[in-house]
């Protein structure tokens, strides 16, 4: 008989249900993040048990490599898209496990794409370099602002980029107001050169594959976003359409609409935030560097805000470089922003 099994991972632990084809529980115990216990639990059914469901949502690797390498069939699960029970009084991580196990004998549990092993590693450095880029910019912007907010002088992010605490305290009779600022320049000193660092490691290890090199030819896309494109989308056959691609990326609206009115929203976070973030990324460099890009955003702010004129660029470059990617073709400008 046919076997289907759930876990519930958490940090320190995890639960386990195992179910036959009618839905009845077989076995099931909690037990602690130890791979060879988990694997002794498993074995006297290993060759029944015809998948095995694990939810997580931050530590799934060594329990899903570790099980696949021991020959067992992984699911891992989308946990923004699964369909919570219903009509239930009382839940634990039990009935959790016991709900993953029962979605995946039914065939419709939402799945999450499970990266090659080989291949983490790079990805996951690109991760870390984009949160070193997004905390560079929060600490220039928070200088930015104290600076403009003291001073009433307007400056760029370039020119913030190059001060120095003599270039801050010159324009401050109150020191204590200087070192509100001058705090931040040392800690974004040294995010620029672990970024440095990381973008160096992150080129001398990888390459774009042939069917991504074409990317670099979209606006905004250098070499390490291409990377972290190639690496975040893993395989571009995995999109039937542009649509699911730019959802994905989170570039499309979660609003519910009924008769033409907002009912209330889906769920925003359902997608990869890397890729929103490469994007929107991309998006700012278009700007400074196209002009086509650049009035675009300019028609955008008009109706909208500056944040949403970005991220409608973003979805428009998303939306090129799948037609980019899939038909290995060259970035066309024109069909993009005719």
């Amino acid at each position: 008989m046919a076997l289907y099994c759930g876990i519930d991972l958490h940090s320190t632990n995890c639960w386990i249900s195992i179910i036959n084809e009618e839905r009845k529980v077989v076995r099931e115990k909690k037990l602690g993040n130890d791979l060879a216990a988990i694997l002794e639990f498993l074995e006297p059914h290993r060759a029944e048990i015809e998948g095995i469901a694990v939810e997580s949502t931050f530590n799934w690797y060594w329990l899903v490599d570790g099980l696949a390498e021991a020959g067992y069939q992984m699911h891992l699960t989308n946990t923004w898209a699964i369909k919570q029970y219903e009509g239930l009084k009382y839940t634990d991580d039990r009935h959790d496990a016991r709900w993953l196990a029962h979605l995946l004998s039914l065939g419709i549990l939402p799945e999450g794409y499970i990266y090659p092993n080989q291949e983490r590693v790079v990805r996951d450095l690109l991760r870390r370099r984009a949160f070193m880029v997004r905390k560079r910019t929060s600490c220039l912007l928070s200088m930015r602002g104290a600076f403009e907010c003291r001073t009433g002088m307007r400056t760029t992010s370039n020119d913030i980029k190059k001060w120095t605490p003599a270039d801050v305290e010159q324009h401050f009779d109150d020191p204590l107001a200087a070192l509100g600022i001058t705090c931040l320049v040392e800690p974004m000193a040294a995010l620029n050169d672990q970024i440095k660092i990381l973008e160096k490691e992150a080129l001398k290890l990888a390459k774009l594959r042939d069917e991504f090199r074409q990317v670099q030819t979209v606006w905004g896309i250098g070499k390490v976003l291409g990377l972290t494109i190639m690496y975040e989308v893993g395989d571009i056959g995995r999109f039937a359409k542009v649509g699911n691609f730019a959802s994905y990326c989170r570039l499309v609206k979660s609003d519910r609409l009924s008769n033409g009115k907002r009912k209330g929203s889906g769920n925003p976070k359902n997608g990869n935030p890397y890729l929103s973030w490469a994007f929107s990324e991309a998006a700012h460099f278009a700007v400074c560097h196209h002009v086509p890009a650049r009035k675009y955003v300019q028609r955008k702010k008009a109706k909208t805000n500056g944040i949403v004129a970005i991220r409608a660029l973003a979805h428009k470059l998303a939306r090129a470089s799948y037609y980019v990617m899939r038909d290995e073709v060259a970035f066309d400008p024109e069909k993009t922003f005719r």
